[in-house]
Formats: C-alpha cells, structure tokens, sequence
C-alpha cells in the first residue's frame, strides 16, 4: 500500500508511532473549538436545571420535556447535520461554525422569551439547525490539525467542551434562576422570571465567542494524510443538492429526478415511516400533540403525538439522504452505510448515547424532586463534579484508546464496549437510592464511565473513511447519537415517568434495555473493524474513488 494510502485508511497501527511535533497553533486552534463545544452544551443542557420551573410555569408533562429537550431539538440537529456536513466538507469549515454559533446562541437568548411550549419548541429547533454547524465542522478540522497518532487524544479533548458544558449548564442555571427569582419574585423586567433569565444569560456570550472564531486559519484539508484536496470550485452546490435531498417534502421530488424507481421506493418509505409513527402513538397514549394538532392532522382523523411525528419526519429524511447517496457518491455509501464495520460502531456508540443523554438530562428534575435537593447544590454537587467526571472519562478514554491502538488493530472498539458496560451499575445505584450523597457518587462514575467513549467512537468513524469524506461521517455518526440516543432516550424516560406510578426512577431504569443491543453491535465491531480499517482505500476504489 502506498504512502497516501496507508494515510486514508484507519490502519492506524502502521502510523502511531510518527514523531512529528505538532505545532502550537493547533492546540491553540483546539483550545477554541472545545470553548465552542463548552457553549454548545450549555445551551443545550441547560434545559436539564430549568426543567421543572418551565413544567410549573407552561403547565407541561415530563413526555413533553424529553420531547423538548431530545427530539426537537435532535431532528433538526440531526437531519441539517447531513447538508452541513457536506458543507464542512467543501466550504471553509471556520466560516460555517461561526455562522452556527452565531444562529443556536440567538436562538437560546430568544428561548428566554417563549411563553408557551409551542414557542419554545420552535426556538429549540433553531438551536439544532445552529448547532448542527458544530462538530462536522471540527472533526474534519481537527482531523487536519493532528496526525493519526492524536486525532483520537484531539477528539477527546473537543468532547470533553461536552461534559464540562453540561455540568457547568447546572451551576449556571441553577445560579441565574435562584437569584434572579429571589430578586423579582413577581417577575423581573420585560416580565421575564429566572428559567427565561438563565436562557439570556447563556445564549448572549455566544455572538462574541462567534468573532474569536471567525479569527482562526483554515487549515489545508487532507495535507496532515499526505492527500492534499483542493478547494471545490461551487462548494454549495453540494450543499443544495444535499439539503434538496433530505428536507421533506422536497424529498419527493429530488427522489424522482433519480427515475421511478428511486421514487417508488421514496414513496414507500414514506408511507412505511408514516404507519410506523402512527403505530407508535397508539401504543404510548397520552403523548403530547399540540403540534399535530395545530396542522390540523387530528382534525383527519391521523392523530400522531409530536415526537413520534418529529422522529417520523426525521427517520424518512434519513432514509431519503441514504438511498440518494448510493446513486450521487457511491464511494462514500460504501464507506459508511455500506459498511457493517461502520454502522456497528456507530450504532454500538448510539446506545451509549441512549442511556446517558436520558441520564445526564433527567438527573437535575429527579434530584430536586424526588431526593430533595435545592438548586444551587445541584449545580455544585452534580453539575461541576459531572463537568469533572465527564472531562476525565473523555480524555482518559481517548488517551487509552490511542494506546491500545498500538496493541490492537480494534483496540478503539474495547474503549467504547467499557463505556457501555461499565456505565450500568452506577446508573442503577444512582436511580434506586433515596441517599443524595450515593445519587451524587453514583452519577460521578456513570457519568465518567459513559464518556470514555466518545473519543474512541468519533475517531473510529473517521478513521473508516477517506478524509474528503470526514464531514458526512460525522454528520452520520451524529445521527445514531441523535436520533437514537438523544431523540428517545430522554423522551421515553420521561414519557414513562409520566404515566407509570414508579416516576423519573422507572423511567431512568427503562432506558437500560438499550444495553442488549449495544452489547451484541459492539461485539461484532470488534470483529469487523480491523479488516475494514487495513481496506478504505481499496474499498473506495472498488466503488469508483480516483485515487
């Protein structure tokens, strides 16, 4: 295999051992994206600390705040990830995350003013469309910030912006709203009480963050690899046709210019995903559906609560992206939903994601009102140990799935296989216990152990495609974490916790039958990865690459 070749591929155990020192502007540049990722899981997670204030304040169930912090908010992250992803992938990644951050912190300030759930719903979905700018855009740039040998230490420490964003979230929202309520007990100016308050004072910093951004040097994609790709001439092109491809009901249309039978097959889908969502809410009766009442689908007779109508919408789209990309990039198809290697870990990793977003999310709520706790312990004794816990799982998982990479051809693999597994028990202590102080140890080490995979996960997913190919392997990755991890763990512990006697614990608990699943992908992953990873190059070849 040549030079270039053995670069593209996730062999990576032929080219951990470089030397080359790295210079100090990518860890300065690095330094940035993990501040970028800090705030994009504060506004994000903040949502967790306010979460029974906006229940008492807009009259809402717990479905509806797992709906609101999950699949509102993952759909459309999700679903303009793929465009934007392409977008990362052809444009100058620096320019789109610092229009995206610009967009998600405008549209957390204006969560601040929402006065009904329908309001606050459609200004979530604006933080997802903003934040889905994010990571295609920093994985592929940190993927040409580090060699082979540090991408996976580099990933982890971006990821880590996650976990200390989300304990930070806590001790900030928990702060905000405790002192702005007992400043204006009936409400402070512009009528705005502590939960709105909180909203403004995360998403406001982020417009100035957005200028720091836009400073930083765009880096040549692929030059790290020895493939150096040149700039594309129209790079939104790609973009348009990818958001025409994924963006219902335009769908219909870029699925027929493929000829009928492409439409055939989209119609299909459609009707299939429709029937699905319907089966769906007949089985969890007393979901919320405001929005579907709203577009009137109650008044015909087709009543589908609003998550199974926003998953349903997003799992089509999905399907519409995949089919379409078989046709338009072959190569890329094959590399990533034509690959069991792949898709294994990536599906492996979205259980994780299942049991821990449901955790890290409803770990507030259950806390302040089953065990008691104010809020301002929350943010010191949950938010900033999680922040900690989370900052030591991700790192030190990264660093020892870049050691045992060197041991292992799957030694990525074994790292995220820990994070599911290890992460069980102190999920079912944390969940069980009527003593805070165990809820907070417990929450500490689930926290840590479910961490530990991320950057093992995230590097495996680039380290299985070529590099003009990083951005749509993100945004894909991202959709296991979103659409299966975020778009239902948190919505089905609180849907449960709304309708069974048992409360936020049954619900926490019922998560945990994402663990099978998890266990037999992750298991086939190790398996598949090696052979998969030695192959990139030929196998992209094979599909039609020009390498």
């Amino acid at each position: 295999m040549t030079e270039a070749a053995e670069a593209a591929g996730p062999s990576d155990t032929k080219r951990t051992g470089g030397t080359d020192k790295v210079p100090a502007y990518s860890w300065y540049a690095l330094s940035v994206l993990v501040l970028v990722y800090v705030l994009n899981f504060i506004d994000r997670q903040i949502l967790s600390i306010l979460a029974n204030d906006i229940k008492a304040d807009l009259g809402v169930e717990d479905d509806y705040l797992g709906f609101l912090y999950g699949t509102a908010f993952a759909v459309f992250y999700a679903l303009f990830g793929i465009p934007l992803g392409k977008l990362a992938d052809s444009w100058k990644r620096i320019r789109l995350m610092t229009i995206g951050l610009a967009l998600w912190s405008t549209m957390t300030a204006l969560s601040g003013f929402a006065k009904n759930a329908g309001v606050l719903t459609a200004a979530r979905v604006g933080v997802g469309v903003g934040e889905a700018t994010a990571s295609p855009s920093a994985y592929s740039l940190i993927s040409d910030w580090f060699p082979a040998r540090l991408r996976a230490t580099a990933l982890a420490i971006y990821s880590s912006g996650l976990y200390i964003g989300g304990g930070i979230s806590l001790l900030i929202g928990g702060l905000v709203v405790e002192n702005w309520n007992a400043a204006y007990p009936e409400g402070g100016p512009l009528g705005l009480v502590g939960w709105q308050a909180a909203f403004l004072s995360v998403g406001l910093p982020g417009l100035l963050l957005a200028l720091w951004v836009l400073s930083l040097r765009e880096p040549v994609r692929g030059a790290i690899d020895g493939m150096p790709t040149p700039e594309i001439p129209r790079p939104f092109r790609g973009f348009v046709q990818e958001l025409f491809q994924v963006i219902p009901p335009f769908t219909l249309l870029g699925a027929f210019q493929r000829g009928l039978g492409a439409f055939a097959i989209n119609v299909a889908g459609l009707a299939g995903f429709a029937a699905l969502a319907i089966f769906l809410t007949s089985i969890t009766p007393g979901a919320s559906a405001f929005l579907s009442e709203a577009i009137g689908l109650t008044a015909i007779g087709v009543p589908i609560s609003d998550q199974w109508l926003f998953l349903g919408v997003g799992y089509y789209a999905v399907f519409s992206w995949a089919t379409a990309l078989y046709t338009r990039d072959l190569p890329t198809f094959k590399l990533t939903w034509g690959s069991p290697a792949f898709l294994t870990v990536v599906l492996g990793y979205g259980t994780v994601a299942f049991i821990s977003y449901a955790a890290s999310y409803w770990g507030a709520p259950y806390a302040e009102r089953v065990l008691g706790a104010d809020k301002t312990d929350l943010g010191w004794f949950l938010g900033a140990p999680s922040a900690v816990a989370g900052f030591l799982g991700v790192i030190l998982g990264g660093r020892m799935a870049d050691y045992l990479l060197e041991k292992f051809d799957n030694g990525r693999v074994m790292v995220v296989l820990f994070g599911l597994v290890a992460s069980l028990p102190p999920i079912v202590i944390a969940y069980t216990t009527d003593s805070v102080v165990v809820f907070y140890v417990a929450s500490f080490v689930a926290q840590m152990t479910s961490a530990s995979a991320l950057g093992a996960a995230a590097a495996s997913s680039q380290a299985l495609v070529l590099p003009r190919m990083r951005g749509m392997a993100t945004a894909i990755f991202f959709l296991s974490t979103t659409l299966i991890g975020l778009g239902i763990g948190p919505f089905l512990a609180g849907y449960v916790s709304a309708v069974s006697p048992g409360g936020l614990s049954t619900g926490l608990l019922t998560t945990l039958v994402a663990a099978p699943f998890g266990l037999v992908l992750l298991l086939l992953a190790l398996k598949l990865v090696p052979a998969a990873g030695g192959s990139v190059v030929e196998r992209a070849r094979a599909a039609g690459e020009e390498i």
